[in-house]
């Protein structure tokens, strides 16, 4: 229904930062690995192709490649970084290493704005370089239309066929006008309309899930996160009564919050279930130390817990999960690499006794869900509450999981997130959280020596969730936050900050 870009991956590091940015344009786009195939193409009928980069030499045999009748498709190609190499050497450019002037980090470059893709941009400015590879030879019908003192073509174009490459990467917020050369591209050469909103999305979405589920019935997942409480607003405004929407309070909840939840959702004319199941959740995770087996157990027994709660209710055919795009991803969709399984995607069992799994937010970033919640009437407080992941505590619990830790961890995460809102950060801050680690360490409290648990305190600002940076947070906050931690729960007695940005890290420690 809506004008697509395809995102081409090669394995970059920015891929879904492209697709975000095709997004804040205004146009639908999705990520799909170098393998598809030309076929395929025709099928999806982009409007554009985008190239990422990545991490290889496009003249290694094994390095990935396209078929090179793609550039006959008569669709605009737009590489970035390996991408543009990688048009280059498929079209009969040369491509060539040179470590001596290699270019990492903030480069000033400078664009011949005759090109559709500089148009209306300054003629000199910063990119952000990424690269030891380097075009030596553009093809035959391609002119350069931009340099750096160490990179003869740091852009290039054969506008006939519509085929732009970049060498630097204009997705990330170091490259000054980036995301004005992407709009170029998607506005002045793709003929992009901007018919992509989440205005648009919400009415098609309600049309989609009434046509999948007609008169038949839905169990949805509902944690009480941003992700799960718009869908149950959405699959509500589709389905009405036919949804049944089940609490699964599995113990690894933050202080008070399941009874919050309960209260949010108990009475708001929604079909609600809460399913008390801590002590079968601790049981499944006894002895358990690693992330990716924490996970997993904790999504097959989401699972059972469904299947046994649908029968209590009678013929259910559809569960409803609130699985988001940077989950599909991280779980290593296509040929990314597997960076954590998700519970409910990587996380999910073989068998699953449902007729289909409907998951209406699964091509949406964290900021268009809270955009879709907006539309959709949610109140303020519910739509920019903090992100919490549906693992829970167990993956803030570093090695094995006992009742004691999680209490531990529940009080010192409630002083920690108490504190970031008393000092009005809460909206600057755009996840934080405690978490309780396995090292121990000797301190002094009263005059005695102790022996107990080291706490984590992790802040990020982000827009995406696939790219964070690490909170400023003050220092005389994070003073206060230690001193009553310290103070107030026992068996801390060591606090750290985690100022690590993702990448090379990922926001949660598991």
């Amino acid at each position: 229904m809506h004008q697509f870009v395809l995102v081409i991956d090669f394995g970059g590091q920015y891929n879904q930062l492209i697709a975000r940015r095709v997004r804040e344009c205004g146009v639908y786009c999705e990520v799909r690995s170098y393998q598809i195939t030309v076929e395929e193409i025709k099928k999806l009928n982009p409007i554009g192709i985008i190239f990422t980069g990545g991490p290889n030499s496009v003249y290694l045999e094994k390095a990935p490649k396209v078929d090179p009748a793609l550039f006959d498709m008569g669709i605009p190609v737009l590489g970035l970084c390996y991408g543009s190499q990688l048009m280059s050497y498929s079209l009969g450019g040369k491509v060539e290493s040179r470590d001596e002037t290699r270019e990492y980090g903030k480069t000033e470059t400078f664009y011949n704005t005759n090109s559709l893709i500089f148009k209306g941009l300054p003629q000199k400015a910063i990119s952000w370089m990424s690269h030891t590879d380097y075009i030596a030879e553009i093809p035959e019908g391609f002119k350069v239309t931009a340099h750096t003192a160490n990179c003869p073509v740091a852009a290039m174009e054969d506008a006939s066929r519509k085929l732009y490459g970049i060498q630097f990467h204009p997705e990330v917020n170091h490259t000054e006008n980036g995301i004005k050369m992407i709009r170029n591209f998607l506005y002045e050469v793709c003929g992009a309309k901007g018919d992509w909103s989440m205005q648009d999305y919400a009415v098609s979405a309600v049309k989609a899930i009434k046509e999948k589920v007609g008169d038949k019935s839905a169990l949805l997942a509902l944690s009480g996160g941003v992700d799960s409480s718009v869908v149950a607003a959405l699959m509500s405004r589709a389905i009405g009564k036919q949804l049944t929407c089940i609490f699964v309070d599995h113990g690894l909840m933050r202080k008070n919050e399941g009874d919050e939840v309960e209260a949010v959702f108990g009475n708001s004319g929604i079909n609600f279930v809460r399913v008390n199941a801590e002590d079968r959740f601790l049981k499944r995770l006894a002895g358990v130390e690693e992330p990716e087996a924490k996970r997993k157990i904790i999504g097959e027994e989401f699972i059972r817990v469904f299947e046994e709660e649908a029968k209590k209710i009678g013929k259910v055919d559809f569960l409803v999960q609130g699985t988001i795009y940077p989950d599909v991803i991280e779980s290593g969709a296509g040929d990314a690499s597997v960076i954590k399984s998700h519970h409910n995607v990587g996380g999910l069992p073989d068998y699953v006794d449902f007729k289909e799994i409907i998951e209406p937010l699964r091509m949406l970033f964290k900021d268009e869900v809270r955009a879709l919640g907006a539309e959709l009437g949610l109140p303020k407080e519910l739509v920019w509450r903090q992100p919490f992941p549906g693992p829970g505590l167990a993956i803030r619990v570093i090695g094995d999981i006992t009742k004691e830790k999680l209490d531990i961890l529940r009080d010192a995460d409630a002083i920690f997130r108490q504190e970031i809102a008393n000092a009005g950060l809460d909206r600057d801050v755009h996840q934080y959280f405690a978490v309780l680690t396995s090292m121990r360490s000797v301190g002094v409290m009263g005059d005695e020596r102790t022996y107990d648990y080291t706490l984590a305190l992790r802040g990020v600002t982000t827009t995406d969730f696939m790219t964070a940076d690490w909170a400023r947070i003050p220092f005389d906050v994070l003073e206060k936050c230690s001193s009553r931690i310290i103070n107030e729960v026992r068996h801390i007695n060591r606090i750290v900050y985690d100022i690590t940005s993702k990448p090379p890290a990922t926001i949660e420690w598991e």
